[in-house]
């Protein structure tokens, strides 16, 4: 017992609660901010174990604060202008209409329903427009819908996290400056000078950041810590200038930052979103822990209607409203109308505003925690169990990627492109040469030109559509610079490279991706061997011709190349592979030609067709 009391050993426990959770939703499919809520009840009000209030003392709230900071911060990393293309005009309006008309509805949600006074039902329904990347994050994890779905829910929740935080701080100044007769125009204006200073402080540093990057004034090793405690620091410092305005700050540095170019810029997103994934596991766990019996038994049956009015009525209402004339089809719109789980944000601010306002004296405001966290439940089961099943009734699931990306352009990805799209599976071809494209798209294959790391960090390439990616340009460092830096997106499995030095075989090893084929044959060998008149072929493995028989009629160097089973899943073969062939499975090789007049035969046709190409040219 002495042990578990021990606030280390607490720690280490809510980290390994947090990421262990967050293990097991990625195992189990299920959604994770559901999974870290019900490992802090148990750990928390059921078992004792931790008691936040106990164990952090004072600090719990500028922890919870900071965390929440650095957290937004990561968010607004990922929210490029670039995206606002296909879905600008609804996140202005989720914003500018949704976000006043979910405030309102929710204000008579909370008053009539809850039987909360319109002071503190007003507060209420400020804080609940937050829906945040929190849980938001998580979920879209998980789930395959369009990229306009997926864009507007992640601007909407980071963006409006900060404003329904100051929206809560205005409200708050109202309520406890009401008998000094306040006036709501100066205290709007109060609140609106701040927010500008707050956001011009996060712009200012955020320019300041990718000013001094890319001129080296910062050295490589110390650039993700600097940029941590920019980010802590701007956050304190607009903090003190008004509570809550530090959300501002930070949301819009990170807006900043990912739309301005500065180096190591891969690194530094990498790093951001572990420390993310870490804060938000342990944040979770803390504040779920902090769900005492004393908050559970100030739950009143009639909080049950307000969260049917929040869920059913105020959340579809505002967001039906504020798209009714967008470009979004019904489905997602409808989609996006259901989807609001709230979290950290919400119940931290709620709590940090209820605990004032009981010390003001000011009455019901000992129901604001047991309904925030009540909200937070509600919604993050409701919503996270049944986002991908109300996405496939809606018919916007796009269903497991089942694609391949092929990173390289030459002939021999173009003919294993061609072979791969006779066989119905999505097929993108990725590489910086618009004329190395011109091949493949001849072929009518997909093509993406640009620097894949470049454009699967900036999210121009939606890595989920893909089940594998194949790494083959003719420069085998950067092959094994993008296996490492993707594989922990995809994972090192679902990647698979070529050799580039005929040493294939014995160079593969776990975070440089696994070397195509059994042999390992490399770059320049296929490419002979394509040239040569080799080509792809398909054969279905049956009782009469198993695959016993198919590696019988293999001649001399042909190989398999990869499986396509019946569910679709594509195994590649490689030098640490070797997929099991079942009846019913398609087998794609890599053979010679069948006789030498049909390889001298290719070999002229590709003479031929290379010298139209230079002429071409000329």
């Amino acid at each position: 017992m002495i042990i578990v009391d021990s606030l280390m050993v607490k720690i280490a426990l809510i980290g390994f609660l947090g990421i262990g959770a967050q293990w097991v939703a990625w195992r189990t499919g299920r959604p994770a901010i559901a999974l870290m809520l019900i490992v802090g009840i148990i750990a928390g009000p059921v078992l004792g174990i931790i008691d936040p209030e106990r164990d952090f003392g004072a600090l719990q709230e500028p922890i919870i604060k900071l965390a929440v900071a650095v957290i937004l911060f990561e968010g607004g990393l990922s929210l490029n202008f670039r995206e606002l293309r296909q879905a600008g005009g609804a996140v202005i309006m989720m914003v500018l209409i949704a976000g006043p008309i979910a405030w309102v509805l929710g204000t008579a949600a909370a008053h009539y329903g809850a039987g909360l006074s319109w002071e503190i039902s007003a507060l209420l329904g400020g804080i609940m427009i937050v829906t945040g990347p929190t849980v938001i994050g998580p979920m879209l994890r998980t789930l395959r819908v369009p990229s306009r779905v997926r864009n507007v829910l992640k601007w909407e929740g980071i963006v409006n996290d900060p404003i329904g935080a100051l929206l809560a701080v205005g409200i708050y100044a109202y309520i406890t400056y009401e008998g000094a007769n306040a006036n709501i125009a100066v205290i709007s204006m109060d609140v609106l000078a701040a927010s500008f200073v707050a956001g011009t402080l996060g712009a200012a540093l955020g320019y300041a950041i990718t000013w001094l990057f890319p001129r080296g004034h910062v050295p490589e090793y110390l650039k993700a810590p600097f940029l941590l405690i920019t980010v802590i620091g701007g956050f304190v410092i607009a903090d003190l200038i008004k509570h809550e305005t530090g959300l501002i700050t930070v949301t819009v540095m990170g807006v900043v930052l990912a739309n301005r170019q500065i180096y190591s810029s891969q690194a530094l997103h990498r790093f951001k979103e572990d420390l993310a994934v870490l804060l938000i596991s342990g944040v979770f766990i803390i504040l779920s822990a902090t769900l005492d019996w004393e908050t559970v038994q100030q739950f009143r049956p009639q909080f049950v209607i307000f969260l049917l009015l929040l869920l059913f009525v105020v959340r579809p209402i505002s967001v039906l409203v504020a798209l009714l004339f967008s470009s979004l089809p019904w489905r997602e719109r409808l989609f996006i109308a259901w989807i609001a789980p709230r979290g950290i944000v919400a119940v931290a601010i709620t709590g940090l505003f209820a605990l004032r306002l009981v010390d003001y004296g000011f009455p019901g405001a000992e129901a604001l925690v047991p309904l925030s966290f009540a909200v937070v439940i509600a919604t993050i089961f409701a919503h996270g169990f049944s986002a991908g099943w109300v996405a496939q009734r809606l018919g916007i699931d796009e269903g497991k990627g089942e694609g391949v990306l092929i990173v390289g352009a030459t002939r021999w990805t173009v003919a294993l492109g061609k072979i791969l799209k006779s066989l119905d599976i999505k097929v993108l071809i990725a590489d910086t040469s618009p004329f190395a494209l011109r091949r493949a798209r001849g072929e009518e294959l997909e093509v993406h030109q640009g620097d894949i790391l470049d454009e699967a960090h900036n999210d121009n390439i939606e890595l989920g559509e893909f089940q594998h990616m194949i790494v083959a340009t003719d420069n085998d460092s950067h092959n094994q610079l993008i296996t490492a830096d993707l594989g922990p997106e995809m994972g090192f499995d679902q990647i698979s490279r070529l050799s580039n030095d005929g040493r294939g075989k014995s160079k593969s090893k776990v975070g440089h991706g696994r070397i195509l084929f059994e042999s390992g044959s490399d770059f320049n060998t296929l490419l002979d061997r394509e040239r040569d008149g080799w080509r792809f072929s398909k054969t279905k493995i049956t009782e009469k011709f198993s695959a016993e028989e198919y590696r019988k009629n293999l001649e001399t160097d042909e190989e398999p190349l990869a499986i396509l089973k019946e569910d679709r899943r594509l195994l590649f073969f490689s030098t640490d592979s070797r997929p099991a062939m079942d009846n019913g499975d398609i087998v794609i090789s890599f053979v010679a030609p069948d006789t030498p007049e049909e390889r001298k035969a290719d070999r002229a046709a590709k003479e031929a067709e290379k010298t139209g190409e230079l002429k071409n040219e000329s």
